[in-house]
């Protein structure tokens, strides 16, 4: 119990900060990553299979979010949220969490390499203090806006940001258990205030001198008071507007959504797995995170999945039950409740100090540069191709070519473990006297589309010599219908040719598809056998 409050409180410090400018590099206020943390930290909880993942707001949407509110507002995002909820049910109760575990290792680190990079360039403006009107368009445009605007630099906002980085960076290497991000804001926002308030000529950004909000009567600048509201996602759209059209609209967005937290879930599981030895059920997690995910915009909340960072510090913190995460969600609760005017002072610079700190850690630099250095070069093309698509158009199009490469991969590889080999007879001791009429192909892995075609070229390309043919099929694990159409077309050729083939060693799930596909096993030109040795007797009798 002690552990788990402890622990709780810890995570709850550091999601504090960090869920205000996650939502910050969205384009939301940033109540609305307080309201994520809220939500999420209790009901993926309960509903999830985990004992120890925290759940929020985390890097890896901001870049996939970002497209959303700038061209459906805050409405669009909140209704993209709800579908991506609805597609992780279903993925969760189709059982499909454990293949979504099976995305290779190259696609997983582009994404959140490109993620990364994303981040970074995007807290450049904040942590500079350049003056950008409209910070919109591709990455490219974003990239030659933060060029031409360096004239601008605000270097009193510029000396927070690195004062930030710094406390940051120095506090994590004393290896203390008080979140360095609590230090360093705190330090930075008293400094912050003192500038502001003795030196007018400093003007530096915060919270309240950028967000204003209006709840009904109260309005006011910064993060309002009122902790959470219960509001239904499309209550500011006209009614006419909500269609199949609109949904149609969101539905890439949120399937891109659904996948991605299910990638950033399940990967988190797998690490706090190894961490404690627990062992998380991949398809009640993504149910729990879908559940999550549509229960949060009925809140004001943004999507939501499993936070590695914040899980691992959970787990050093000694938390061992699902008590921490709600734990850590009743904090922020609390803190938005009594602590919003002083929140409302911290500096944008220092958000974005924060940020640049949260996108090193994800960018993971080693695993990318060995990536480039050991893998095959599939692999690296993948990384490649993933972070590229990533970074220079948007998560949408490299999710969907991801995992198409990702099967892709599967599938060459597939390919590769399959061969077809003409056995030569002197190296078959056991029969040293098979006659030159009698063909033995050795055939091993999983006989489908690719290697069937493979198959067919080598077996109608036999000798003409050759009037019966043996193929061993012990090691061929599975057949598709590619393959059995393949087999039909061999079996037919040999028939003109008046051409015997006989089958070895068949499993019984393989002979019952091939009957199935009207394959007479027992014919006077067709014929199967359970070993070798009988496929070779038989043939030479014949």
């Amino acid at each position: 119990m002690k552990n788990n409050l402890l622990s709780g409180l810890t995570v709850g410090i550091i999601a504090l900060p960090l869920s205000m400018a996650l939502a910050i590099a969205t384009g939301v206020p940033p109540q609305l990553g307080l309201y994520t943390a809220i939500i999420a930290g209790i009901f993926a909880a309960i509903f999830g299979s985990s004992k120890i993942n925290i759940s929020g707001p985390t890097a890896a949407f901001v870049v996939i979010l970002i497209p959303i509110v700038q061209e459906f507002g805050v409405t669009g995002l909140l209704l993209c949220g709800l579908l991506s909820g609805i597609i992780l049910i279903f993925i969760g109760a189709l059982k499909l969490g454990t293949l979504i575990e099976l995305i290779p290792y190259p696609v997983t680190v582009g994404f959140t390499s490109g993620i990364a990079v994303v981040i970074a360039t995007f807290q450049i403006k904040d942590f500079f203090g350049l003056s950008i009107e409209d910070f919109n368009g591709s990455y490219l445009d974003k990239i030659y806006l933060i060029f031409t605007s360096f004239h601008t630099i605000n270097f009193s906002e510029f000396s927070i940001g690195l004062l930030t980085l710094f406390l940051l960076i120095l506090w994590q290497k004393t290896k203390s258990k008080i979140p360095s991000a609590l230090i360093a804001l705190t330090i930075t926002t008293i400094v912050v205030a003192f500038l502001n308030i003795y030196v007018p000529t400093a003007n530096i950004s915060t919270i309240a001198s950028t967000f204003s909000y209006q709840i009904g009567d109260l309005q006011g600048n910064g993060i309002p008071p009122i902790p959470l509201q219960f509001s239904l996602p499309w209550a500011h759209l006209e009614l006419q507007e909500i269609n199949l059209e609109l949904i149609y609209r969101l539905l890439p967005h949120a399937i891109a959504i659904a996948i991605l937290g299910a990638l950033e879930s399940l990967l988190c599981a797998v690490i706090s797995d190894g961490m404690t030895g627990n062992k998380t059920n991949p398809n009640k997690e993504l149910i729990g995170q879908g559940i999550t995910n549509i229960i949060v915009p009925f809140f004001g909340g943004i999507p939501a999945t499993a936070a590695i960072a914040r899980t691992v510090v959970n787990i050093k913190s000694g938390a061992t039950s699902k008590l921490s995460s709600i734990i850590h969600a009743l904090f922020v609760l609390v803190s938005i409740t009594f602590l919003s005017t002083y929140l409302s002072y911290l500096p944008m610079a220092s958000l974005s100090a924060l940020l640049l700190v949260v996108a090193w850690n994800m960018s993971e630099v080693k695993h990318f540069r060995n990536i480039i250095q050991v893998a095959p070069k599939d692999d690296v093309y993948v990384l490649l191709t993933c972070f590229s698509l990533t970074v220079l158009f948007d998560m949408q199009i490299a999710v969907a070519v991801g995992i198409g490469l990702a099967s892709i991969l599967f599938i060459k590889r597939t390919i590769d473990l399959y061969s077809i080999e003409l056995i030569n007879t002197k190296n078959l001791t056991a029969h040293p006297d098979i006659p030159q009429n009698i063909s033995i192909y050795d055939i091993n892995g999983p006989m489908f589309f690719g290697a069937a075609q493979n198959a067919l070229k080598t077996l109608l390309n036999t000798n003409e010599d050759t009037n019966t043919v043996i193929l061993n099929m012990q090691n061929v694990s599975m057949i598709d219908m590619t393959a059995i159409v393949a087999l039909k077309s061999i079996v037919e050729n040999f028939e003109s040719k008046e051409k015997k083939l006989i089958f070895c060693g068949l499993n019984e799930r393989i002979i019952k598809k091939l009957e199935k596909a009207n394959f007479n096993l027992n014919k006077e030109n067709l014929n199967s056998f359970k070993s070798l040795e009988e496929s070779i007797f038989y043939a030479k009798k014949l």
